[in-house]
């Protein structure tokens, strides 16, 4: 696994996001999630741009939103998802280079680290930035930015 340890503190910008939403297990909703969002991204895209992949986790009460950032507010949200505006905030942010099916023992390093150093952690959602296209990137040239809201 390549995984950049050494977080970068960031602060993101507001950002418009459309997304499909499950409660529980994120090993039984994360891949469901994405497979109803990549069905809907087409109507999404009728009418507004995607800029983005990401998803949005909480992991107490066990959230997970898989979905895209919009250049702007949608025109019009298809039935299945929901819109909102994640407000612009600090993030530690780690570097993953490699396979999507490095990302849950990536994520539980992450949260290891963030543990051990006692690093702020507000409560927020974490986010996974899908940075390049699957379609067209070698697995192991991926690159997903693992985003942990500090204060």
């Amino acid at each position: 696994m390549n995984l950049n340890e050494h977080p970068e503190l960031i602060t993101r910008p507001e950002m418009h996001y459309v997304f499909v939403e499950r409660v529980g297990s994120f090993m039984q909703n994360a891949g469901a999630a994405w497979q109803e969002a990549h069905k809907l991204a087409p109507a999404l895209r009728e009418n507004n741009q995607i800029t983005g992949y990401m998803a949005l986790y909480k992991m107490g009460p066990k959230i997970y939103r898989a979905g895209f950032s919009t250049e702007a507010e949608p025109v019009r949200v298809p039935e299945g998802m929901k819109y909102e505006i994640v407000p612009a905030g600090k993030y530690l942010r780690f570097v993953l280079t490699g396979p999507y099916t490095d990302l849950p023992q990536a994520s539980g390093k992450v949260w290891e680290i963030v543990g051990e150093k006692k690093l702020g952690v507000r409560d927020d959602f974490a986010i996974e930035n899908y940075v390049n296209d699957p379609s067209v990137t070698p697995a192991d040239q991926l690159i997903t930015h693992i985003m942990v809201p500090t204060i």
